[in-house]
C-alpha cells in the first residue's frame, strides 16, 4: 500500500526501474507560514541498486518546506475551485459576465454629472432665495408647509423655550430636501457610476456645499456642535473629492500604505464539508485516519504535495477496495507521509511557479485586457494542467521570447511536484545547463557525453522486439532525412534480429556501425554465429543483395550513426548487461523510457557544444521511445509527459502520426521551437494539425505566424463602415450656413451613413502575430482531452 500499487514493473530483468540518483538532501527547519514543527527524524537514503530493499522502520520523512504561498495549507483547502473552461486558474476564480456592460464614455459621464449637479444646485439657490414663492404659486414658503403642518405654531416664537426644537426641525427639513435633490439628480446624473468609476463623493459634495449650513447659528450649544462636525464632513468630502482626483491611491499602494483592498475572505465552509477534514474518509467510515490527517493539516505537517498523494492513494482505494486495510493502516502508522514517493521526498528543493496541487494546474500568466480576448477570460488567470497537456502543446517563439523560462519550466516544475504525488511521470530533454531545475529535483539525471552520469541510456528503449526496436532507432536515425523510414527500419532489422539470434543482446553503437558499413569480418561473425539459423541467414542474404544497390539505405544509416560512434559516447549506449541490468561491468545503470508506468522525475542533458547531430538523434530517439512506450503501456493510470525544450529537427512524420494517438493513452508532448523552419516543411502543417495546444511568443516571422493564423481559423465579427456624404442645399439660407461653417472649419457639410455587417476574419492575422503581440506575452489556444476548445488568447506571461 505504500506505493498504492503503481511501482510494479512488468519487466522480468530487473533494472527496469531505476532508483533515484542519490540520497534526498536534509531539510532545514522551515521558514515562513505555514508553521511546521520538526519531527527531529532522519530518512534513510534510497537503494541505488535493483534488489529488494531492507525493511526498515517506517520513520515519517521531513515536513515539506514549500506550502502554498502566505496560506496555511487549510485555509488553502477551503478556497473554492469552481468548475471552468479549460485553462482557467481555478483557485478562488470568479466568473466575469460573457458580454462587457456598455459604459458611458468618461467625457460625457463627467459632463452629463455636472451638469445635473448644477441643476440642482440653481433649483436649490431659487427656493432659498425666494424666487419660486409668491407670484409663482400665490402661497410664501410652499416648500416648508410639511414641516410647518408638523411643528406646533408656538414654537416659532424665539421666546419660546422650545425655539431650540424648532431651529433643529428646520435644520433637519433643510437637509431632508438637499438629500431628495442630490437623488432625483444624482439619478439623472449618473452619479452612482461616477463613485464606482473614479470614487469622487458627489452626493455629500451636493449635500454640505450650499451656504444654508453656514448659515446655521451657533448662540446655542448643541447647534455649536452640528455646526462644527458640518465642517468636518465639509473638509472630509473636499479631500476625498481631491485625493481621488489627484490619484491618491496609487501613491498609498506606491510608499504601501494600504491603497489596494484586500482580497475577499473565502465564503464559509458549510458543516461537513470542510475539505481539511478529509470528509471522504469520514463518509467512508474511516474516522480514525481521517482525524490524523486533519490534525496534521491543521498543525500545518502536511503540505499540498502530501494532500494530493494521499488523495491519489485514496482515488486507487476506491478503484480496488481490496487495498483499504494497508491503506488506514499505512496512514495511521505515518500520517502525513504516508503512501510516499519512492525517492522518500515530500517536496522540491525550489519552486518558482504558483501551483494548485488539488486540481493539477500551474499558473502561467494572466488574459491581457484586450479587445481580441472574450470579455469573459480577460484578467483571469491561465494555467495548464495534464488534461490540457494530453492534447499535445506547440510552443514556437524566437530565442529570449521566454519559452524556458516561462512556459517550460513552471510545466516541468509543477509535473515533478506531480510525480511526487504519485500521479505523473515525467522525462525532460534539455541542453546542459538549462535552467531547468537542480539535480536534486528529479530522481535520474543522464547527462549523455559527460563521465559524472549517473546513468546510461538505453539505445533500444527497452524493447524485446527486434522489428520494434530497429523502427525506432531507423526513426531517430534517418526521420528527419526520409519522408517514409520503412526501408531503414527493415534494413536494421536484418542486422538486429539475426545479431540477437546468435548473442541474446542488441548490438551496440560500434558494433552495428561495422555491420551497416559492410565490415566483412563483422559480417563473417555473425554469419557464422547463425549458421544453424535457416531464417536468419535469409534476412542476412537479404541485407547483403540490398548493400550491393546503389540506393542502399545501409549507407545513410552508417553515416548517420557515426555521430554516435564518438568517443565522447564511449561509455553509453551500452548492451552488454551487468548484474542487476546495468552497463557493462555493472558500473552505470541504464535508463528505459518503459519506466514511464512509474511516477519517476528524468531529465536528460544533450551535448549541445561540438555534437549538435549527435544531441538531436537522442532526441528524436527519445521521441520515439516515448511514444512507444506510452502506446504500449497497461497502466495508463499515471499521466506521461515528454518535454523538449529545444525540439529543433526532431520532429517525423512517424512521431506526428504518434502524437495523435497518445490523447487516448493519457500522456502528452511539449515541443518547443524557435521557428516553424526547424521542422521539414512537408510536416508543419501536420504538425499544427496533430497538437491540441498551440503556442505563439512574441517575435515569432509572419511566415511562422502564417500557419498559426490557418490553424486557427476565422471568426464572424461585427465591422462598421462609415461614409461621409457631402450636404447639397438648395435653400438660400441654408447655404449661407454652410458656407459660414466653410469658412469657420474648413470642412464642408458632410452627413455620416453607417453600415453595420458581418464579415469572416481570421482571429489572429500573420501580420498581427509578428507584430502586434508585445513583448513578454504569448498567444496561446488550449484543447481538453475532453474535446472542449478554448479559442486563441492574448496571454500576458509576466503576471
Amino acid at each position: 500500500m505504500e506505493t498504492d500499487g503503481t511501482y510494479e514493473s512488468r519487466d522480468t530483468k530487473g533494472g527496469a526501474v531505476p532508483r533515484p540518483a542519490g540520497p534526498p538532501p536534509s531539510f532545514p527547519p522551515p521558514q515562513g507560514p505555514p508553521p511546521v514543527p520538526h519531527t527531529g527524524q532522519t530518512v534513510p537514503a534510497p537503494q541505488t541498486g535493483t534488489g529488494p530493499r531492507p525493511a526498515a522502520p517506517p520513520l515519517v520523512p521531513p515536513p515539506p518546506t514549500h506550502a502554498p504561498a502566505r496560506l496555511g495549507v487549510a485555509e488553502w483547502l477551503r478556497i473554492p475551485r469552481p468548475a471552468a473552461a479549460p485553462g482557467i486558474w481555478r483557485l478562488g476564480h470568479r466568473e466575469r459576465p460573457e458580454r462587457e456592460p456598455e459604459l458611458v464614455p468618461g467625457r460625457q459621464l463627467i459632463t452629463g454629472a455636472f451638469v445635473a449637479y448644477l441643476s440642482g444646485w440653481l433649483l436649490w439657490s431659487l427656493l432659498w432665495n425666494g424666487y419660486l414663492e409668491g407670484g409663482w404659486i400665490f402661497v410664501d414658503e410652499w416648500w416648508l408647509l410639511p414641516m410647518l403642518w408638523l411643528v406646533p405654531s408656538d414654537w416659532r416664537n424665539p421666546g419660546s423655550p422650545d425655539f431650540e426644537a424648532y431651529i433643529g426641525a428646520l435644520y433637519l427639513w433643510y437637509a431632508i430636501i438637499l438629500i431628495l435633490f442630490a437623488v432625483g439628480f444624482g439619478r439623472v446624473g449618473n452619479w452612482r457610476e461616477i463613485w464606482q468609476r473614479y470614487g469622487v463623493p458627489v452626493w455629500p459634495l451636493f449635500v454640505l456645499l450650499p451656504g444654508v449650513w453656514r448659515e446655521m447659528p451657533r448662540t446655542l450649544t448643541w447647534l455649536t456642535w452640528v455646526s462644527n462636525l458640518y465642517y468636518v464632513l465639509l473638509a472630509a468630502a473636499l479631500v476625498a473629492a481631491v485625493g481621488r482626483a489627484g490619484t491618491w491611491p496609487p501613491v498609498r499602494r506606491r510608499f504601501g500604505t494600504g491603497g489596494a483592498q484586500a482580497p475577499a475572505p473565502p465564503p464559509p465552509v458549510p458543516p461537513g464539508a470542510d475539505p481539511a477534514e478529509w470528509p471522504e474518509l469520514r463518509d467512508a467510515g474511516l474516522a480514525e485516519a481521517a482525524a490524523r490527517l486533519a490534525e496534521a493539516t491543521r498543525q500545518g505537517a502536511l503540505g499540498d504535495v502530501d494532500y494530493a498523494r494521499i488523495q491519489r492513494a485514496w482515488q486507487g482505494v476506491r478503484a480496488r477496495p481490496e487495498r483499504l486495510a494497508a491503506f488506514t493502516d499505512t496512514v495511521r502508522t505515518r500520517g502525513a507521509a504516508a503512501c510516499g514517493h519512492p525517492s522518500g521526498l515530500r517536496d522540491l528543493p525550489v519552486r518558482t511557479a504558483t501551483h494548485d496541487l488539488a486540481t493539477g494546474q500551474v499558473l502561467i500568466g494572466t488574459a491581457a485586457d484586450h479587445p481580441r480576448n472574450p470579455y469573459a477570460r480577460r484578467t483571469t488567470g491561465v494555467a495548464l494542467e495534464p488534461g490540457v497537456l494530453g492534447t499535445s502543446l506547440l510552443a514556437v517563439g524566437p530565442a529570449g521570447s521566454g519559452k524556458t523560462v516561462r512556459l517550460v519550466r513552471p510545466v516541468v516544475e509543477t509535473l515533478c511536484l506531480q510525480a511526487l504525488a504519485n500521479r505523473v511521470a515525467v522525462v525532460t530533454v534539455t541542453t546542459q545547463g538549462a535552467a531547468l531545475g537542480p539535480d536534486e529535483a528529479f530522481d535520474v539525471v543522464v547527462s549523455v557525453g559527460r563521465r559524472e552520469s549517473t546513468h546510461d541510456l538505453d539505445l533500444y528503449g527497452g524493447a524485446d522486439d527486434p522489428d520494434e526496436a530497429a523502427r525506432v532507432l531507423a526513426d531517430a536515425l534517418v526521420g528527419d532525412l526520409v519522408a517514409d523510414s520503412r526501408r531503414a527500419a527493415t534494413a536494421l532489422a536484418q542486422l538486429i534480429g539475426p545479431f540477437l539470434a546468435a548473442y541474446g543482446r542488441f548490438p551496440g553503437v560500434p558494433e552495428l556501425r561495422e555491420l551497416l558499413g559492410g565490415a566483412p569480418d563483422a559480417l563473417a561473425a555473425l554469419r557464422a554465429a547463425v549458421a544453424g539459423d535457416s531464417a536468419q541467414l535469409r534476412e542476412l542474404d537479404a541485407r547483403q543483395r540490398q548493400a550491393d544497390r546503389g540506393d542502399d539505405v545501409g549507407t545513410l544509416l552508417a553515416e548517420r550513426i557515426t555521430f554516435l560512434d564518438r568517443p565522447a559516447f564511449a561509455d553509453f549506449f551500452r548492451t552488454e548487461s551487468g548484474p542487476g541490468g546495468h552497463g557493462e561491468g555493472g558500473g552505470r545503470p541504464k535508463f528505459s523510457l518503459r519506466a514511464i508506468e512509474h511516477p519517476l522525475r528524468v531529465r536528460v542533458d544533450l551535448p549541445e557544444r561540438g555534437h549538435v547531430e549527435a544531441s538531436r538523434i537522442v532526441s528524436r530517439l527519445l521521441l520515439a521511445q516515448f511514444t512507444e512506450a506510452a502506446l504500449a503501456r497497461r497502466d495508463r493510470s499515471l499521466f506521461a509527459c515528454l518535454v523538449l525544450d529545444d525540439a529543433t529537427h526532431t520532429v517525423t512524420a512517424d512521431s506526428v502520426r504518434a502524437l495523435q494517438r497518445l490523447r487516448s493513452a493519457n500522456a502528452g508532448v511539449l515541443l518547443a521551437l524557435r521557428s516553424l523552419e526547424d521542422v521539414p516543411e512537408a510536416l508543419r502543417e501536420p504538425l499544427l494539425g496533430s497538437v491540441g495546444c498551440r503556442m505563439a511568443f512574441a517575435g515569432i516571422a509572419p511566415w511562422d505566424g502564417g500557419r498559426f493564423a490557418e490553424a486557427w481559423g476565422t471568426e464572424w465579427v461585427q465591422t462598421r463602415d462609415v461614409t461621409n456624404r457631402q450636404i447639397v442645399a438648395d435653400e438660400p439660407l441654408t447655404k449661407a450656413l454652410h458656407v459660414m461653417r466653410r469658412l469657420v472649419t474648413g470642412r464642408a457639410a458632410t452627413a455620416e451613413a453607417v453600415t453595420v455587417r458581418e464579415v469572416e476574419r481570421q482571429r489572429w492575422s500573420a501580420s498581427d502575430l509578428a507584430h502586434a503581440v508585445p513583448p513578454g506575452h504569448a498567444v496561446l489556444s488550449l484543447t481538453h482531452v475532453r474535446g472542449e476548445h478554448v479559442p486563441p488568447l492574448l496571454v500576458d506571461l509576466r503576471s
